[in-house]
């Protein structure tokens, strides 16, 4: 594995200790030890079936883990907690699904609106601000009062990001964000990934949108067989990859 330094404890965002998950007697996880430093850009990528959504899924809990500890701005996120202080936490961490997840019968407006009033408690008028506000950085303030079936799937996937910021978060995931966009709506979605990287997001992004990984990552990981075999900067990544399934990894997407 390539030598990436750890980040100090007061830098670090997300950290991942010995972090091991199966299912039945399938290793789906192999003991992953790594670091995200605040302010960093992680790209996450590997081949189908390698662990890679998985692992994402760990940092809030969406998929439980077997041994280990994730840490996530200093907190154990699979420590024994009440239902009430877990949603608490999920609260503070962005995530962005493959497939939108919005509510179909809720307006654009509406979706992003809605957990800061009903987990944070603001007031309805300083919601619906903020919410609009999000929804014009998006680029899709003609779009506030729309529902999600009159949204193409890359203006469903930008309301998806606005309702992830509309709680503050310190730390936003990306699970494959544009693998079901058609191939006209992808640059959309990533143009503003790449705002929120620029602005200083801590960001974890499982993606095969390798020109993206390029030019925006802080940090490569690339993940195979439910292990982190390798972690680098793009440039090395991209030019010199240590691993053979690495090297094999980038031959078949170049072909």
């Amino acid at each position: 594995m390539t030598n990436i330094q750890k980040p100090a404890d007061a830098d670090c965002a997300i950290r991942f200790a010995q972090v091991r998950k199966t299912y039945g007697d399938f290793t789906v996880l192999k003991d992953i030890d790594a670091s995200v430093a605040r302010g960093e850009v992680v790209v996450v990528c590997g081949p189908s079936g390698s662990g890679k959504s998985t692992l994402i899924r760990t940092v809030n809990r969406l998929e439980e883990i077997d041994s280990g500890a994730i840490l996530v701005e200093g907190q154990d996120i699979h420590a024994q907690m009440r239902s009430r202080r877990l949603n608490s936490l999920r609260s503070r961490i962005g995530f962005v699904f493959q497939n939108f997840n919005l509510f179909p019968h809720l307006s654009a407006l509406d979706n992003v609106a809605l957990s800061p009033i009903r987990i944070k408690g603001m007031a309805r008028s300083e919601a619906y601000d903020k919410a609009l506000e999000l929804i014009s950085r998006v680029g899709l303030r003609d779009k506030a009062h729309c529902y999600p079936s009159q949204l193409s799937g890359g203006q469903q996937q930008r309301v998806a990001i606005a309702r992830a910021l509309a709680m503050e978060p310190p730390v936003m995931l990306f699970d494959e964000p544009t693998s079901a966009l058609d191939p006209e709506m992808v640059g959309e979605v990533l143009s503003v990934m790449k705002s929120l990287a620029a602005e200083g997001m801590t960001m974890m992004c499982v993606t095969h949108e390798m020109g993206f990984a390029r030019e925006v990552a802080d940090q490569i990981w690339f993940v195979d067989a439910g292990e982190v075999i390798e972690q680098a900067s793009p440039e090395q990544f991209f030019t010199q990859p240590q691993h053979a399934r690495a090297k094999r990894f980038l031959a078949d997407l170049r072909h």
